[in-house]
């Protein structure tokens, strides 16, 4: 497992557009997924221990951000053979054992997270309601235990964008498993 950072995006970047399905055969449409206030969009997989210490962190986070009409939605870049946690029927297990309420969609073909620059699992980016990108970075201040968090950054950037307060310009990267791209 290789250990990555997530890369800097400039902020108001636009969002790339994609339509992937989930792991039952919906098709959805990135147009479709967006909130009134924005979208959250989170590439992330099941084996990886970074995304996995996460899942229940970001699960409670995108709860919250409905609240303030921002959408979420779960990118799985990893439906490779030598990782077959990952592949759909773990992702409908997680589903379950999460009780996710928002798309976890499969990105067979990575062009999605490539379109997105994404690098690791988890790798996090929220875009307001002009489809710019507001935020790309880390769920909180500490991965390994939800217990000594002392700063909720994404928490803070959603909530800070729908009140009209200026979203930190430092946003600290994502750290998580690579992306295990296909050649």
């Amino acid at each position: 497992m290789a250990l990555l950072e997530s890369i800097h995006i400039p902020l108001g970047t636009p969002m790339p557009d994609f339509e992937l399905k989930d792991p039952f055969g919906k098709t959805h449409r990135s147009d479709d997924l967006y909130g009134d206030q924005g979208l959250i969009v989170a590439f992330t997989c099941n084996h990886c221990p970074y995304a996995r210490a996460v899942w229940k962190r970001f699960v409670d986070l995108a709860d919250y951000a409905r609240t303030l009409k921002i959408n979420t939605v779960a990118i799985n870049p990893n439906i490779h053979p030598d990782y077959p946690e990952d592949g759909p029927e773990g992702m409908i297990r997680k589903i379950e054992e999460l009780n996710i309420s928002f798309p976890y969609l499969i990105d067979e073909t990575q062009e999605t997270a490539k379109a997105f620059k994404a690098q690791c699992t988890p790798d996090i980016f929220v875009f307001g309601k002009d489809r710019r990108l507001i935020y790309h970075g880390r769920i909180d201040d500490n991965w390994q235990d939800e217990s000594k968090v002392k700063h909720q950054e994404l928490k803070e950037a959603i909530t800070n964008y729908v009140a009209g307060l200026p979203v930190a310009e430092q946003q600290h990267p994502t750290i998580g498993c690579s992306i295990k791209w296909r050649s």
